[in-house]
């Protein structure tokens, strides 16, 4: 049995102990026990073509943040909404602008030639270039980025489009860091966005 004169020293130990379980319980959930930098697994290896019939790889992604978004141009409100949000965003960057990659990729490659992807994008920001390929390197990089897209019939024999519609932000490395947010204003997102450079 502790007498009052052991109590203190009981308590003290005791406290000690667990201010040792918790700091490695934070330690640990906060990932510091990892030996190695977690690796995304969003992105890899592509080879598309833009606009202006430039290829461009993972590799154009390195040295700036990117802004990437998967659409196509015959899509009646999501895309061109997104694309006029990111639009706003880069304006709202100002010069740092021309620091930022910022991608429109096809997910409807027999449609969106270069030429079709340089026509819509004069609505836009001259900064946002336009990305397509053959249906078999647009369906690789769809694949990297874990992009769903499929192609819907429609009533007059036509088809549209079912893809996903999240912008996604790499960082100056070309790694994935988060779906970017676009419903802040226009200069909450180039602010967050600065921060990237």
């Amino acid at each position: 049995m502790a007498t009052s004169s052991t109590r203190p020293g009981v308590v003290i130990a005791a406290f000690t102990v667990s201010l040792a379980i918790g700091l490695m319980a934070v330690l640990f959930l906060m990932g510091g026990f990892r030996t190695n930098t977690p690796v995304s697994t969003v992105g890899g290896a592509f080879e598309l073509t833009d606009q202006a019939g430039k290829t461009v790889t993972e590799k154009s992604l390195k040295g700036r943040p990117s802004l990437v978004f998967f659409g196509f141009t015959h899509c009646p409100d999501i895309c061109p909404t997104s694309l006029f949000e990111i639009s706003e965003v880069l304006r709202a960057m100002g010069p740092d602008a021309t620091k930022v990659n910022a991608y429109f990729v096809s997910v409807d490659p027999e449609r969106d030639t270069p030429a079709v992807m340089k026509d819509y994008l004069q609505s836009f920001d001259p900064n946002l270039k336009g990305l397509t390929g053959s249906p078999e390197a647009v369906a690789k990089m769809l694949s990297a980025y874990r992009v769903y897209a499929k192609k819907v019939p429609l009533k007059d024999g036509s088809y549209t489009m079912d893809h996903t519609a999240a912008v996604y932000l790499l960082d100056r490395d070309g790694r994935f860091v988060a779906p970017f947010n676009l419903k802040q204003t226009p200069q909450q997102a180039a602010t967050d966005l600065k921060r990237y450079l």
